[in-house]
């Protein structure tokens, strides 16, 4: 264990182990607790969004990303309806990266690790008591540790978040679905065919090829389970599809296979004292769309560095609470787009007839782009108050005189891009990076930009760049706060 850990992180995943090199590149003492010794033997595919991509590219790992996925067109994510991506998607990345779960953690572990984190496999967290400064989390076996904080990345049965005694409310499951990849025995036509002469009738099976004969299989489980520990067995995906229709299409060499439920829950608070909550911890919902892993790896960079600025002293009155007061709507947002997708599944006439309608419907460029900005995460646009419309949305990387913006946010700091030559950040200095550049494709004199990317002021008057310093960045010169020994 570091000799002062100031983080303890439960979980390491995606979200976990992102939260963790984001708080290392603010010298966070951290520790990331994982209760499996080992990795899952499956091998999942997920996909990365748009904004997910971008966040990876601000600290150099989409490179490292991209050599081992798949590039897909974003068009067709919105409840499975066949259209093609809009053009001109407010991205420098707009695709999917179609990649391997592990792949993602292994990348971002390491990139935790090789900034300083501690990473212990094997420990379970089964305890913990916090006070006013800081948190005793207790292991099995006994081990007691001390932290000033606690985050709960242990995803959907949250450990964390039942000892918290946080509300979860939703909507339990009503139905599993069966996901996995394996190969199959029948060519690509014939699978086609058959699912075309089923219609809308079982729109939840997918047969999707990966190449190599691999096909990404979709089926809904004969029931309901509460423990989806298990996983799946062979013999449940040919069962399934011979009885939904009429054949199991050969189905044989099992790469991967699990179940998931189309439970919906979000958290009632991500923060109570100094215990935290992200990822799967906070909200659960439906995998279409796939915006799970990203809304936690996005939770995990709009807590870090607010977090690390709690920890270091500097952190505006308000900065650590407004972690939930911006990613809470957003989770909000997702579970509700998951229902509607969700509904547009079904067999039944009304929700068939709705689907009808909205794929005439997103025949309009103005509803393809806004469906499909709203499951890639690029139409965020936090409360930041009254300003262009960019205020509030994050920048796209953009074109330097010497690179792209991107490659200049690595370290995880604040940045004011200036095209004026007449801005400072003197006295933010030691947490907020200057670019002057002319040249910069950006149609506005200058912006703040927050560590995640964010736009949080667009002006070119030094007084009004000060006030928006120190709402997001504290006071000048590192003047330390006295609230951390508070809990809220």
């Amino acid at each position: 264990m570091p000799e002062h850990a100031e983080v303890i992180i439960a979980g390491c995943g995606p979200t976990g182990a992102m939260l963790a090199a984001e708080l290392r590149l603010h010298d966070v003492p951290v520790l990331v607790l994982e209760k499996e010794a080992e990795p899952g033997s499956f091998v999942r595919i997920v996909s990365l969004h748009m904004r997910s991509l971008e966040l990876m590219a601000m600290r150099g790992l989409l490179d490292r990303l991209v050599e081992r996925g798949r590039r897909r067109p974003v068009g067709g994510i919105f409840a499975a309806i066949a259209k093609p991506a809009p053009e001109g998607l407010d991205s420098t990345y707009p695709y999917l990266l179609g990649i391997p779960q592990p792949v993602i953690e292994q990348v971002l572990t390491a990139h935790a690790v090789a900034l300083g984190a501690e990473v212990r496999s094997g420990c379970a967290v089964t305890g913990f008591e916090q006070d006013a400064q800081g948190v005793t989390v207790e292991l099995a076996g006994g081990e007691r540790l001390r932290s000033r904080y606690l985050v709960g990345c242990d995803g959907a049965r949250s450990t964390v978040r039942k000892l918290l005694g946080v509300g979860f409310p939703g909507e339990p499951a009503r139905n599993d679905t069966l996901m996995g990849e394996m190969k199959v025995g029948v060519p690509q036509e014939e699978i086609a065919a058959r699912l075309a002469e089923l219609g809308n009738a079982e729109r939840r099976i997918m047969l999707r090829p990966f190449g190599d004969g691999v096909y990404s299989v979709v089926v809904p489980a004969a029931e309901v389970r509460e423990d989806r520990a298990e996983p799946p067995t062979l013999d449940d995906f040919q069962h399934q599809l011979r009885a939904l229709t009429g054949t199991d299409f050969g189905l044989h060499s099992p790469r991967w296979l699990s179940r998931f439920g189309d439970a919906t829950r979000l958290a009632e608070r991500y923060r109570a004292g100094r215990v935290l909550l992200a990822g799967d911890a906070a909200h659960i919902h439906p995998p279409i769309g796939g915006q799970g892993l990203n809304l936690g790896i996005q939770d995990a960079v709009n807590l870090g560095w607010k977090l690390a600025a709690q920890i270091r002293g500097w952190a505006p009155e308000t900065l650590l609470d407004n972690y939930q007061s911006e990613r809470h709507p957003v989770a909000a947002a997702v579970l509700d787009n998951t229902r509607a997708q969700t509904e547009l599944l079904s067999a039944e006439p009304g929700a068939q007839a709705v689907r009808r309608l909205l794929t005439e419907l997103m025949d309009l460029d103005e509803v393809n782009r806004y469906l499909i900005e709203k499951i890639t995460a690029i139409d965020i646009r936090y409360d930041f108050g009254a300003g262009p419309d960019l205020l509030g949305r994050r920048l796209r990387d953009v074109e330097l005189e010497a690179g792209r913006l991107y490659d200049r946010m690595r370290e995880g700091r604040g940045l004011v891009l200036d095209r004026t030559g007449r801005l400072s950040v003197d006295g933010w200095s030691d947490r907020v990076d200057v670019i002057t550049d002319p040249t910069a494709a950006l149609d506005v004199p200058a912006v703040l930009l927050r560590p995640d990317g964010y736009v949080a002021w667009i002006g070119e008057r030094q007084r009004d760049l000060n006030d928006r310093l120190e709402r997001w960045f504290g006071k000048p010169g590192g003047t330390a706060n006295s609230l951390d020994s508070q809990p809220r």
